[in-house]
């Protein structure tokens, strides 16, 4: 029997557990309904191709709303950020990431060269996803979502680059050695990254847990492809700190964040679905690595189970800190599908957990493409999922959420995630980033684009005793 290190994905199991979003006439409908067997197993008459052909239209759907491809605009980002668009710069990557899964579930090429052309044109002078012209917003968190997706592409084995520029694997190791850089790390709080980089942005004296998610994440993958322990031990590391600090509690709730100069007493605890996505899938590789450590295995247990107990309402996804009263903001729009590829891939690297995912991950998508009805063709998603109907709430998290979802479903043909030792052809560095700005000495100019980024809380309040949440800029 293989090591949990070498075992791919349980044979077929969503082969024979599409659900049955199917795309019949141009419109996204339930056409057959999910059959249970004696034994609880899932009996679905769909087929492969309808859930293609689903994702294809979806795809293509958000894809309408890039435009760094054309004449005279910014190839790698979505429209902004705010105020010339709704969009900060780490949902390009975020985008990215989305697509090189459709891409590795479905074999559809169409957009791999415009993905290649985005993820490099936004590497920086330095080739470590801080390009300056983001500086002013410029998280953690932010180059963290850069870097994930160009792990993801290694993993995947995504074309390689031409060979004269930046590499997949580079790119992954370049973010992850700029945040393990001494001067990303002090001894406020104890530890942990800082939410913003540069000193002068506003959130530079706030430690969240999605920055350190992300670094997290990213050691734990880094530890797995290349078989290193160093990037073992700092995803360790993390964890630990994360815990002690109390962004995440003793029943895996995980919090936002909170601000240095309270040595982070003054938690802020609202809840992310991405900050859980991102712990559970760190926390698969790091059971992976360690061929199956049982402390490992405990932990993605009882975080998988918070997970499942905290944004899912009857096996839907849901995000508890908005939905409710739709108060979300735009990046809120898009942690759903975050939370569903992530949690896809962590059945394939730690299979243990599939049997209790998957049905819940199926119940999930159906629901995502049922409510997809909306103008002009009757194949626009909107957010709500738990509602059955089309909330007229569009965009491009919106889309992406639901891409995710249904490309997802085909997990059960697709290849695990590789190694430089089971396939992986993407390049390396060791000393990627090695160059990089630490921004100690360079203050970075303020401007409306300081107030967000991947890191959600710019000052969260708990405003009413119905639980509503008022969302406010550090900037204001």
């Amino acid at each position: 029997m293989s090591t949990p290190r070498t075992t791919g994905i349980m044979a077929s199991y969503l082969t024979h557990a599409l659900p049955v979003a199917l795309l019949l006439a141009g419109h996204l409908v339930s056409a057959q309904k999910l059959k249970i067997d004696s034994d609880g197993t899932f009996i679905v008459f769909s087929l492969k191709n309808s859930i293609i052909s689903t994702a294809k239209t979806l795809a293509q759907n958000v894809m309408t709303y890039y435009h760094g491809n054309e004449p005279g605009q910014t190839p790698g980002i979505l429209p902004g950020p705010p105020p010339a668009g709704d969009y900060y710069w780490w949902e390009g990557g975020a985008l990215w990431g989305a697509m090189i899964d459709y891409w590795h579930y479905t074999g559809d090429t169409t957009y791999n060269d415009v993905v290649t052309q985005a993820m490099l044109w936004q590497v920086g002078p330095n080739k470590d996803y801080m390009p300056p012209n983001v500086t002013a917003s410029l998280g953690n968190d932010d180059q963290g979502f850069w870097g994930m997706s160009a792990m993801l592409a290694a993993e995947v084995n995504f074309p390689n680059p031409p060979s004269d520029q930046p590499q997949w694997l580079a790119l992954a190791q370049a973010v992850f050695n700029t945040q393990a850089d001494p001067s990303r790390h002090d001894d406020t709080c104890n530890g942990g990254l800082r939410w913003q980089i540069p000193f002068s942005n506003n959130g530079y004296d706030y430690k969240n847990s999605i920055a350190n998610g992300c670094f997290f994440n990213l050691g734990a993958r880094l530890a797995r492809y290349l078989n290193n322990q160093t990037y073992a031990d700092w995803a360790e590391k993390t964890w630990d700190w994360v815990q002690s600090v109390g962004f995440m509690d003793a029943d895996y709730r995980i919090f936002d964040g909170a601000h240095v100069e309270t040595n982070c007493t003054d938690i802020n605890r609202a809840q992310f679905s991405y900050n859980n996505a991102v712990y559970l899938l760190g926390a698969a590789y790091m059971y992976n690595y360690t061929d199956g450590d049982s402390k490992w295995e405990t932990r993605i247990n009882g975080l998988l189970d918070a997970t499942i107990r905290d944004f899912f309402r009857n096996d839907v996804a849901y995000e508890i800190a908005c939905e409710e009263h739709m108060t979300c903001t735009t990046d809120m729009l898009s942690f759903k599908g975050y939370l569903h590829r992530w949690m896809t891939t962590m059945t394939q690297i730690a299979p243990f957990t599939a049997q209790k995912v998957l049905p819940v991950l199926q119940k999930s998508a159906q629901a995502a493409v049922n409510q997809c009805t909306g103008p002009p063709d009757g194949t626009t998603c909107g957010f709500e999922w738990s509602s059955g109907t089309f909330d007229n709430s569009v965009g491009a998290g919106q889309t992406m959420n639901v891409l995710g979802a249904v490309s997802s479903l085909l997990v059960g043909s697709a290849k695990a995630p590789v190694t430089n030792a089971t396939g992986g052809t993407s390049s390396g560095d060791p000393n990627a980033g090695s160059g990089s700005d630490s921004f100690t000495n360079t203050p970075a100019p303020i401007t409306s684009g300081d107030r967000a980024g991947a890191g959600i809380l710019t000052a969260i309040v708990l405003a009413s005793a119905a639980g509503t949440f008022a969302w406010m800029s550090l900037g204001a």
